[in-house]
């Protein structure tokens, strides 16, 4: 199904169902992403985390090793971890061919965010999949998380801003450098981010390799300042160069 008619759907599914839990689909009594059981498995980010990445856990001065080395976004955070019932929304929403998902999770998102929104100026820009991903899933989950965090913050939607260019191999399994290689050069942005800031969102953050490639190429066309939101924020174990 051809992407803009599957938004078509998705915005008639969203009339004519009642609204539904992400996780279970039991029917919710007014919109919202999770049910009252399954709200109770959804983890918000906790309190200690790397002020720069928001990876969860202590770390001396407030900052993570990667981020004491360099990271190139001016801060990244998501307002849940990705375990319980949030990692089971997201796991349904890009691999289980549901995309009506994206307007509860990014209504949840846009609302969870909205205090820390306005310390991340700037238009919002999703990190693309490679358009041999996208016709195996026939949607983007970051374009459609981004359209509805876009209305909700009345913030402007660029999606032409960052393309993916180059087609690369699942992360999971590889060790750090292997994943910042895997991912180098797979981006390319627009002059027209040049002097402005950017919001750039995704589902999920975890090493943060894919996020600092994209941000370093929009840096490198000129962009002011570049934030990362995400749904959630994986607890990255992947520590090895």
């Amino acid at each position: 199904m051809p992407a803009r008619w599957r938004e078509a759907v998705d915005a008639v599914v969203d009339v004519v169902l009642p609204p539904a839990c992400t996780v279970c689909d039991v029917v919710l009594p007014a919109p919202g992403a999770f049910c009252e059981d399954c709200a109770h498995e959804v983890l918000e980010l906790p309190t200690v985390h790397c002020g720069r990445c928001a990876e969860p856990g202590a770390f001396a001065g407030g900052v993570c090793e990667r981020c004491r080395v360099g990271v190139p976004w001016a801060k990244a955070w998501a307002p849940f971890e990705h375990e319980g019932a949030v990692a089971r929304a997201i796991h349904r929403f890009k691999y289980e061919d549901r995309s009506d998902l994206s307007r509860p999770l990014g209504m949840v998102l846009a609302a969870s965010a909205r205090e820390v929104l306005a310390e991340m100026p700037g238009a919002v820009v999703p990190l693309p999949l490679h358009e041999s991903r996208f016709r195996e899933r026939k949607f983007d989950q970051a374009a459609l998380l981004a359209r509805t965090v876009s209305m909700e913050a009345a913030r402007p939607l660029e999606l032409e801003w960052l393309t993916r260019v180059r087609a690369t191999p699942r992360q999971v399994g590889l060790s750090e450098a292997q994943r910042e290689a895997n991912v180098r050069g797979a981006f390319v942005a627009s002059a027209a981010v040049k002097g402005h800031d950017v919001v750039l969102i995704d589902d999920v953050l975890t090493s943060g390799a894919t996020a600092r490639e994209a941000v370093r190429v929009l840096r490198e066309a000129g962009a002011a300042r570049v934030s990362v939101l995400t749904l959630a924020r994986a607890r990255s174990e992947v520590r090895s160069r």
